[in-house]
């Protein structure tokens, strides 16, 4: 910037900041930068974060409960009739599992360039769950393979706005020492959803057989389907939109959520005129990081495939359906916790790797103990640790937001490129775990051992490529920035009312996670 330039600046700064008597400097001038004063911000940001938390996260957390719930009761009623009533084989059975993935994993990235470019993503996030909804609740009418096909390729399509987009709007309100706990909490839907709905399930399998003349697996679709339109319905009124236009805060609260993001990274969180969503989708396939992500999350979820066939893999211990069922839900309760846990940690040490390769291995001796043993006690402590080890997968993309923090158009990309490639990994596990490879499951085991040492391995490239870029930041932070990244700190500057070399030093001190 030339001496000019900097004077224009400063002049413009000058105009912004004339002394209030309500609002000291270097406030003053704000219409709604009174939270941004020093002795009320730490009470205000906190209330602010509370808000969130009391709001945003309930209401992801419940649409994910039931987004896993709707796509999983395939394997509950499977135990009470599904295969039998529809004339399903084996690698039928599995091509109906994996399908939904096959317009879920294409769907992923128009979606999150889309929730990227709109103003209100609680409409389209809550319209989404409603179709999703209604898919699943007609799946209780299928007569036939290719009507289960149908059925479940019209899931696929509107759940994938949610899970990549619910991670986007959590990137777009919490700080990257808050995003991993609440990437957790917010992952930890699925885990409870295995708990929850196997209870669910057990209860509707159960009790429900023959009422009306209708299958119990055909009610278990009807109820969920229903109880997911209601949740969506109820959603749109309770999600926020972004920071600068969420309905249900005040002005000075949408400054302030503005501020924080900016702090945290030393530029304002919003798209240059040039950053549209194509541009962002290049950027993010030209980063080698984004690639690198990608198939470390699709080795992940490849090795955590048994989560897809959990209620299977229960019943191999010899039981009924409905204790299986019930048996199914304590190593996903342990494994919320665990996660929640691990999550919360991990931003108090503002780590990445270790939290995520930990767990890992935790799968992987679960599998060693299930292919030592074919004792109950085994196989279920066995279980536990498969479980436990599954909240790896929570903490992949929270990972990612931080490695790939702006401009925004190339994170909600990548987010989406991710997840996308991520759940090639789950659609591949359908055919993993074969029920010709039953009741001990060998080979699906040893497979996901290999798979979660390959996801290991990547995690470790990557944290070596961060490393090396913070010591590239470190001697080339006085660069000369571009035009992009000028304007982005420029925005900055103003939401926070400082000048613009103060701006410029705050985002000095920007460093990846490891």
């Amino acid at each position: 910037m030339s001496l000019d330039e900097k004077d224009v600046v400063a002049i413009k700064y000058d105009e912004v900041a004339e002394p209030s008597s309500s609002v000291p400097p270097p406030y003053a001038g704000l219409p709604d930068g009174e939270l941004l004063a020093s002795d009320k911000r730490p009470a205000a940001e906190r209330k602010l974060v509370r808000t969130l938390d009391m709001r945003l996260l309930p209401t992801i957390i419940l649409i994910s409960i039931m987004n896993y719930i709707d796509r999983l009761a395939l394997t509950a009623a499977r135990l009470k009739g599904l295969e039998q009533d529809l004339g399903l084989s084996d690698i039928q059975y599995a091509t109906v599992l994996a399908i939904v993935y096959v317009s879920y994993i294409p769907a992923n990235i128009p979606s999150n360039m889309i929730i990227n470019r709109i103003s209100r993503p609680s409409y389209y996030i809550a319209a989404c769950v409603v179709l999703w909804g209604l898919a699943s609740a007609l799946t209780g009418v299928c007569r036939d393979y290719a009507g289960m096909l149908v059925a479940r390729i019209f899931i696929g399509i509107p759940e994938a706005a949610f899970y990549p987009g619910g991670v986007y709007l959590l990137s777009r309100w919490y700080t990257k020492k808050e995003l991993a706990f609440r990437s957790a909490i917010f992952y930890s839907g699925l885990m409870i959803s295995s708990a929850f709905g196997s209870f669910v399930a057990a209860g509707i399998l159960s009790n429900m057989e023959g009422d009306l003349g209708i299958r119990a697996w055909r009610w278990l679709y009807y109820i969920e389907g229903a109880i997911t339109v209601t949740v969506g319905l109820v959603a749109v009124l309770i999600l926020p939109d972004y920071p600068h236009n969420t309905r249900w805060l005040t002005p000075a609260q949408r400054r302030l959520a503005q501020v924080r993001l900016a702090e945290d990274a030393g530029e304002a969180d919003e798209d240059s005129k040039t950053d549209s969503a194509f541009h962002g989708l290049i950027m993010a396939v030209k980063d080698p990081k984004v690639p690198l992500f990608a198939i470390m999350s699709c080795a992940g979820l490849l090795g955590s495939g048994f989560a897809s066939f959990f209620p299977t893999i229960v019943a191999t211990l010899g039981y009924s359906s409905t204790v299986t069922l019930l048996l199914a839900a304590p190593p996903w309760i342990l494994a919320t916790i665990v996660s929640c846990t691990n999550a919360w940690h991990a931003d108090r040490s503002a780590e990445r790797y270790l939290h995520i390769c930990a767990p890992y291995w935790c799968i992987i001796v679960g599998y060693i103990v299930a292919i030592s043993t074919m004792t109950v006690p085994g196989r279920y402590v066995s279980m536990f640790l498969m479980a436990a080890g599954f909240s790896a997968n929570a903490l992949v993309l929270a990972w990612l937001t931080n490695a790939v923090p702006r401009p925004p158009a190339k994170r909600s990309a990548a987010i989406a490129i991710v997840n996308a490639f991520g759940n090639v990994g789950t659609m591949v596990s359908s055919f993993v775990w074969k029920a010709d490879w039953g009741p001990n499951y060998h080979q699906s085991m040893f497979i996901g051992i290999a798979a979660i040492g390959f996801a290991t391995f990547l995690a470790t490239v990557i944290r070596y490529i961060l490393a090396y870029q913070n010591k590239k930041l470190e001697r080339e932070e006085l660069r000369q920035l571009t035009p992009e990244e000028e304007e982005r700190i420029r925005d900055a500057a103003q939401l926070e009312g400082i000048t613009y070399d103060e701006a410029v030093s705050r985002r000095r001190g920007f460093r990846y996670l490891l």
